[in-house]
């Protein structure tokens, strides 16, 4: 009898996941219902285990983002639509590989990764689909990588996806210290563009110019559009808002023909630190301010008005990995770089969220464990 012809014409039985020795439990914060600092609950949880495709992340940094503070205050509403009460918000880790499911052959256990979450980001370990775990670039420290997708995938999908900014064009981004407004900034940098930068106050001039900005107003001591008109007399090609009715309507009317305005946001209706709580009055008499574009007049003016939440592109693969591939090339080439960081240990996210409502923060909060 040829016994290694019979082994040979047996099915292998596929391999059991790959793991590192995990503890029983996790933690994670917990929303139950919408409201002020006190709702971000930090539990224990039962240790993730990986099915098919996916990957579990010890989870060693989280990126903070304003929009889990809409979460934390049940004004978001992905939130609403896509996962309900109880929530734990987040879109960002950096951490190590912990475990791997079938199917996944190309991570190894122990290899630092970045990964985008639909939600669930602010837990010491993660669970993601293969497809939006990624490999963290050598130049980033944790910290750094847990701070980068959110942000860059948003300056990214504005300007390269949406506006289409031409080398020359005049551009202006406002909040341009911020996550996305220093994003923004290296970008239309990287394009060509001559850029415009809006900062809410002095300490954030420096930021602001740090990341390449041609012009700097800080509209807490200079009348913005009085300097945006000097700067760029026949108007702006882009202009990107997140801050809304402050601001939306005075950013259409100084754009040029055939010029675009980029949404992402609105800022200016939530509160800016202090209860933790929206002002629904405020909400209410904001929403009715808030300019509504009619497409006649969008026709005759020859401008655009774009937007996009980018919670709701979260099952578009084919951007999420056209956009990543080429922003960590850049960043490997040197052409941009992370944010300005600044790290809360992981039980003090509610400190965080005080801070970046308040509006005076630079770059990126991430709360690291």
């Amino acid at each position: 009898m040829n016994t290694a012809a019979t082994v040979s014409n047996v099915a292998p039985l596929p391999p059991p996941p790959s793991v590192l020795p995990a503890p029983a439990t996790m933690r994670r914060y917990v929303i139950d219902r919408p409201g002020s600092y006190d709702k971000l609950a930090l539990r224990e949880a039962p240790s993730l285990v990986p099915g098919d495709g996916e990957v579990v992340i010890d989870v060693r940094a989280a990126g903070v983002n304003y929009a889990d503070t809409m979460v934390r205050m049940g004004l978001y509403q992905s939130a609403k639509e896509f996962v309900g009460w109880p929530i734990t918000p987040g879109f960002e880790v950096a951490g190590v590989v912990q475990a791997v499911g079938a199917g996944v052959t190309d991570l190894a256990v122990g290899e630092r990764v970045l990964a985008v979450t639909l939600f669930n980001g602010y837990a010491s370990q993660v669970k993601a689909l293969r497809q939006y775990v990624f490999r963290t670039p050598e130049r980033l420290s944790d910290p750094e990588a847990a701070g980068f997708p959110s942000v860059y995938l948003t300056a990214w999908f504005a300007l390269f996806e949406l506006a289409h900014p031409h080398k020359g064009d005049k551009v202006l981004i406002h909040s341009a210290a911020g996550g996305v407004g220093g994003c923004l900034v290296q970008l239309a940098r990287l394009a060509g563009c001559e850029v415009t930068a809006v900062v809410g106050a002095a300490h954030k001039i420096d930021t602001a110019r740090a990341h390449g900005a041609d012009h700097v107003i800080d509209k807490s001591s200079e009348d913005l559009w009085a300097r945006a008109e000097k700067i760029a007399p026949e108007g702006y090609d882009v202009i990107c808002d997140a801050n809304g009715v402050s601001t939306l309507k005075q950013s259409y009317q100084h754009l040029r023909r055939a010029g675009k305005l980029v949404v992402y946001g609105f800022h200016s209706m939530l509160p800016k630190g202090g209860s933790g709580r929206p002002s629904w009055i405020k909400l209410g008499i904001d929403y009715l301010r808030t300019p509504r574009f009619n497409p006649l007049d969008l026709t005759n003016d020859s401008k655009s008005v774009l937007a996009f939440n980018l919670s709701y592109l979260f099952d578009r693969k084919d951007i999420l990995e056209a956009g990543m591939g080429q922003l960590t090339g850049w960043l490997s080439d040197g052409k941009i770089a992370a944010p300005p960081v600044k790290t809360y240990p992981f039980d003090r996210a509610a400190d965080a969220h005080r801070d970046i409502e308040s509006g005076q923060t630079v770059g990126k909060l991430v709360l690291t464990l």
